[in-house]
């Protein structure tokens, strides 16, 4: 069986790696000249342009999230040649989604490991953005095993892509907040995504997205979360959020009360999630928070006299929120550090744009960042290093570890 994969971008370049594992031959394409992927004697690539020729002979096609809803392969769609509709195994098992701005990677691994522990068989991944290794990789793997439960990471910018790929059964939405905005063009646009995402199913929501209002409740079968009562491994109030979120799931599931609390108060810190470092006298708290409400809510847990951020990308402007809502802030130092692209000049300008009254510090690299941080942590109490850029800020957080133990 030939599979095409069209477009290659985080997803698609996820999906080709999945495929050739799984043993079949692949046709993969994408109009940027640029992209680099490993040879294999069953890859066949078109780099510059799509052979469309080539793409309607294959027996099935993977076709990118970000491709979706564009007009010129509308007709793949219609002809019931995309992967999903010819690998049917996943349909048939019983799907949790979990989608939302903030908290989907530690929400999904809470739940998985809930599931675990009660003796399901869970198969669990999804957006690549999340450490996953991509929704083609579920496809295949639902084939490969027999499962009780898939649990699906869903990006928000893949929601149409998600709902014709899977059957869910349960959606967990974790936030809505302001983020990939580049891509929904509006958050009242994203609202609107998210509700049609929802629509007739039984969903477990945040009580204080009120972005909603009562026509949730028309649309589906809500269930709301808070705040879990008792303590867990990981820092701050919005991971009790998470937890909550992971307990209605299971609750919804039946699975007893009793393995829901242990399962969540042994959870611990996923790679890149905030983790909380103890020095002597001080402490510093390391974590990704790629867009402004992932960043205030770290904020709002403590005062932080050091800042430490990585920056996004040049055309997510949104993202670049996150240093105008750190200059509000009564922190000493903000130190800036290219996270995802060096971008260092737009988020320094943006710091003085906004009358920031501390000092200001370019960081080249994570060793420097290693540096500084440790430095800060003999004159400040709490030092908290974030932003943009997960494979970093997981070098970031390892090398910090190793300085504090060798201590």
């Amino acid at each position: 069986m030939k599979v095409a994969v069209v477009g290659l971008g985080v997803e698609g370049i996820n999906a080709v790696e999945s495929l050739l594992n799984h043993g079949y031959k692949v046709y993969a394409s994408d109009i940027d000249p640029n992209i680099k992927l490993k040879e294999n004697k069953n890859l066949e690539i078109d780099l510059g342009f799509h052979d469309f020729k080539k793409i309607q002979i294959a027996d099935a096609i993977v076709l990118s999230p970000s491709l979706w809803n564009t007009k010129v392969f509308q007709k793949f769609k219609s002809d019931k040649k995309l992967l999903s509709d010819m690998i049917t195994d996943h349909r048939s098992i019983f799907t949790i989604g979990v989608t939302g701005t903030n908290g989907k990677t530690t929400t999904t691994m809470m739940i998985n490991d809930i599931l675990k522990k009660s003796g399901l068989n869970v198969l669990t991944g999804g957006n690549a953005g999340g450490g996953f290794t991509g929704y083609t990789e579920i496809i295949l793997e639902s084939k490969s095993a027999s499962y009780d439960v898939i649990l699906v990471e869903v990006c928000d910018m893949t929601l149409d892509f998600c709902q014709n790929t899977f059957d869910f059964d349960l959606i967990v939405l974790t936030n809505i907040g302001r983020d990939h905005l580049e891509f929904h063009k509006s958050f009242e646009n994203y609202t609107e995504s998210l509700k049609n995402f929802v629509k007739g199913k039984t969903v477990v929501l945040n009580r204080k997205n009120e972005v909603f209002g009562h026509s949730i409740e028309k649309i589906a079968d809500v269930n709301y979360f808070d705040k879990i009562s008792y303590e867990i491994n990981l820092f701050g109030k919005y991971n009790l959020e998470n937890a909550a979120a992971s307990a209605k799931a299971a609750e919804i599931l039946e699975i007893p009360e009793k393995i829901i609390e242990t399962s969540l108060k042994e959870f611990d810190v996923l790679p890149g999630r905030s983790a909380s470092l103890k020095l002597p006298t001080s402490r510093i708290v390391v974590g990704k928070t790629d867009n402004v409400d992932a960043t205030s809510a770290v904020l709002d847990e403590v005062e932080f006299p050091v800042i430490i951020l990585g920056t996004p990308r040049k055309g997510e402007l949104c993202r670049f929120d996150i240093f105008r809502e750190v200059s509000k802030t009564n922190s000493k130092i903000i130190a800036i550090f290219p996270g995802l692209d060096d971008t260092l000049e737009v988020a320094r300008n943006i710091l003085e744009e906004e009358n920031y009254n501390g000092e200001i510090f370019n960081l080249t690299n994570v060793e420097d960042v290693v540096e500084f941080a440790l430095k800060c942590s003999k004159k400040y109490e709490n030092i908290f290093i974030g932003g943009n850029g997960q494979q970093k800020i997981i070098e970031i957080t390892n090398s910090l570890k190793e300085a504090i133990s060798a201590k």
